[in-house]
């Protein structure tokens, strides 16, 4: 038998030091290879807060497959892997938003457990029987001895059980359970062969997805199969193996659109048995994504969050379609399966995505994505379109081939004008307004509130057009989530200016007209008695014995203070309607001080932010709402007080490493990892990034020096280099700040001027430096 050695990982930030048995397979795979940039990733972070989606380890980024144990099955929130549970219930494949599936067990069969295995299966683990790298993950199955190792590609779910020795080998197939936000129900399993099995189960329904799905599955085992079997009961498959061989690797290709399409998918993307390689491949692949930004300075624990912020930021929304471009349409009346556009080689144009909502995504990936995956971003946009093309509307959150209506409001617009104000996406201009437009007229997404998959009422779009806001409560009742109607005045005014300003850039004078007139709504929501956003009912009453710090109270997942600052296109105009920028400032100022007593947030999790007393925060930085507060200090003319109170932040809630904490909220797939890398970065666009220059307001770095490769399909420039110097905990202020040896007026830059490439000098000061 082959003797396992301990390796001290080395103390990670958390107080402790990490010690993994390591497997001499895992041993082989992981320890003996060079150090690389993914390696810096800690995968562990916050998950004592999980949610379905949340964790991600065996996985590639935007992957199909995104394979990891599960800890917990039941539940969206608290579902996946949560740290605090010491017991496995299976490795499943699918872990999106809305969707789940396709979960496997290795298991050992002896006569005590032979009766029992279909429904008594779970097993004990201990963490320091644990791997988890980026790609890569291996845990030791403490009730069988089994050492299980999980990579993949894309679509393909590569396993490889390290059985104890004359064993009776064999893997559960646990087709029909509840997974997550669904129920995987009519699973089935056959055998092709003796080294190859196929499948399928249906994601039954649910309130945010109304139609199913089914998922299909092919199966390569190096072993041969000796026998499956069903259980009428649990409707589980036990798959046998010879007791010969130590070592059984297994392939699971998946596909929503046909078994054969998933066997493609394997011989695609993994035609050979080379675990380690596979591995070694998938570790190449995010340190070359995670490696466009690198980093000096900062303390080691600084340097591995950051890095891990930015793989949360390159995860979490996963590809539907085939290698070859199949998917499934589920936009209309009946589900179809679609092709996407090939190439001239044959392969697809883009591939097409599932997508928890854009709402928030101003402040996040549209300002990541735009500058160092812009590659990313276009992919994203002409995924949204082809739900155009399929079905008449862009989305704002997909899962499973048609929209969730996740949220509210026509959040995609935002992502979308970016992408074309930055010269991302150039073709097809006239197409997309078109369709952008019909998203903010009546019959297009700004009607459907929250999961309102029936009605076009919840949005509230009629009394916006009409009256210029939308009442709280909504006279009509109750027909989908968040129908909170200050929160939506104030977004759908946001996203009007957004399309008013692609209007302005194809010559639209008209339509630039119109949508800049209903950009100025949010007006129509604010109390210059009071100085805060208020409800209005229908009758155009204030709200009675209003209190600005009551949670959803007219406001999505927030509060009146901190959705008053909810205006990221007309900042100077908010600051009128306050008295003048010193009052705008002495106010937001105030909010912050208040803030900083409970870390900028409303506990650690998103569940936390209804409690009676951490509802009351009049800033949280743990959902979207209120995330760019920091840096609308620097539009007031303070950016002394932008780079103070977003280095507390970083400071006070996004620094560290623990299974306990990280984002203190509502991590939706990669926006928060975003905007922790932003606000290290000191880089932020309060208006998305959808203004003619694109225009970055220039913040106080965590790091020395920050070097950005500039992706040369779409960016003149070769690096964007931010040098501060004198930076330290105590330096947080920029006394001087210089371009290419020129001096930076208003702390911002174009995006142009930093994508064709060049050096931003900052002096660094404990002192900070007013405006003349």
């Amino acid at each position: 038998m082959k003797l396992n050695k301990i390796y001290k990982i080395g103390r990670i930030g958390i107080g402790l030091t990490l010690v993994f048995l390591v497997s001499c397979n895992a041993q082989k795979t992981i320890s003996l290879k060079k150090k690389q940039l993914s390696d810096m990733v800690y995968p562990l972070l916050d998950t004592e807060n999980s949610r379905w989606f949340y964790f991600s380890s065996a996985s590639r980024p935007f992957g199909m497959v995104n394979l990891n144990p599960d800890t917990e099955i039941n539940g969206d929130w608290g579902g996946g892997y949560k740290y605090t549970t010491d017991t496995v219930k299976g490795f499943s494949h699918v872990h999106e938003w809305q969707m789940s599936g396709v979960s496997v067990m290795p298991v050992t069969i002896a006569s005590e457990n032979k009766p029992t295995i279909f429904k008594d299966f779970y097993s004990k683990f201990s963490h320091q029987n644990e791997i988890i790298t980026p790609g890569y993950h291996s845990i030791k199955l403490d009730r069988y001895q089994i050492t299980a190792e999980l990579t993949s590609t894309q679509r393909v779910g590569f396993h490889k059980y390290t059985f104890p020795l004359k064993a009776q080998k064999a893997v559960l197939f646990n087709l029909n359970t509840i997974l997550g936000p669904c129920e995987n129900t009519n699973g089935k399993l056959e055998k092709n062969n003796d080294y190859e099995l196929s499948g399928s189960l249906v994601l039954s329904t649910n309130f945010r997805r109304p139609k199913p799905l089914t998922v299909f599955f092919k199966i390569k085992t190096n072993e041969p199969i000796t026998s499956i079997e069903r259980d009428n009961l649990t409707g589980n498959y036990l798959v046998s193996f010879n007791k010969t061989k130590e070592q059984i690797l297994m392939k699971v290709g998946i596909s929503y659109t046909s078994i054969e399409n998933a066997g493609n998918n394997i011989e695609t993307e993994l035609p050979h048995w080379d675990f380690d390689k596979t591995v070694d491949d998938s570790r190449k692949q995010w340190s070359n994504l995670l490696g466009r930004i690198k980093i000096e300075g900062g303390t080691q624990t600084d340097q591995r969050r950051f890095y891990t912020d930015l793989w949360h930021a390159l995860q979490g929304r996963k590809m539907i379609s085939d290698a070859n471009g199949a998917y499934p349409d589920n936009t209309g009346e009946k589900f179809r399966l679609g092709q996407l556009p090939l190439n001239a080689d044959g392969k697809p144009k883009f591939n097409h995505y599932n997508s928890d909502a854009f709402w928030g995504a101003q402040w996040t990936i549209n300002n990541l994505w735009g500058l160092v995956y812009p590659e990313i971003m276009e992919e994203f946009v002409y995924s949204l379109m082809q739900y155009y093309k399929d079905g008449g509307m862009i989305p704002r959150g997909p899962s499973g081939g048609n929209d969730t209506y996740v949220m509210t409001g026509a959040s995609a617009t935002p992502f979308i004008v970016s992408a074309i104000q930055k010269g991302i996406v150039k073709e097809d201009l006239e197409e997309i307004y078109t369709a952008l437009k019909k998203n903010h007229m009546p019959g297009g997404i700004m009607e459907k509130a929250g999961y309102e998959h029936n009605t076009n009422i919840g949005g509230g779009l009629k009394y916006y057009l009409e009256k210029g806001y939308v009442p709280y409560p909504l006279p009509e009742g109750n027909f989908g989530s968040h129908e909170d109607g200050t929160s939506q005045t104030l977004e759908y005014a946001y996203q009007d200016w957004t399309l008013a300003q692609l209007a302005k850039k194809l010559n639209y004078e008209e339509d630039y007209n119109y949508f800049i007139k209903r950009a100025k709504n949010y007006q129509n929501v604010f109390d210059t008695q009071i100085g805060w956003m208020r409800p209005k009912n229908v009758e155009g009453k204030w709200r009675e014995n209003y209190d600005p710090y009551q949670y959803e109270n007219g406001f999505i997942e927030s509060n009146g203070a901190q959705s008053t600052w909810f205006v990221p296109h007309d900042i100077e105009g908010l600051a009128v309607l306050m008295g003048g920028k010193e009052k705008a400032v002495a106010k937001l100022n105030t909010q912050f001080e208040t803030a900083k007593k409970q870390k900028y947030t409303s506990g650690t999790s998103h569940d936390a932010e209804l409690h009676p007393e951490f509802s009351r925060i009049p800033v949280n930085f743990g959902n979207q709402p209120s995330i760019q507060t920091s840096n609308i200090f620097t539009l007031l003319g303070r950016p002394d007080l932008a780079q103070y109170w977003t280095r507390n932040v970083v400071k006070e809630t996004f620094s560290g490493l623990s299974p306990a904490t990280g984002y203190n909220g509502d991590e939706d797939q990669g926006l928060m990892g975003s905007l922790n890398v932003l606000l290290k970065l000191g880089l932020f666009q309060i208006n998305g990034g959808t203004d003619q220059d694109a225009v970055y307001q220039i913040g106080s770095p965590i790091f020395n020096k920050i070097t950005i490769d500039l992706n040369p399909k779409y960016y003149s420039g070769k690096t964007f280099t931010i040098k501060a110097n004198n930076n330290n905990a105590e330096n947080v202020y920029i006394k001087d700040i210089k371009f290419n040896q020129k001096a930076v007026p208003k702390f911002s830059l174009s995006h142009q001027e930093i994508t064709n490439g060049g050096e931003l000098i900052l002096e660094m000061s404990d002192q900070p430096k007013l405006e003349k």
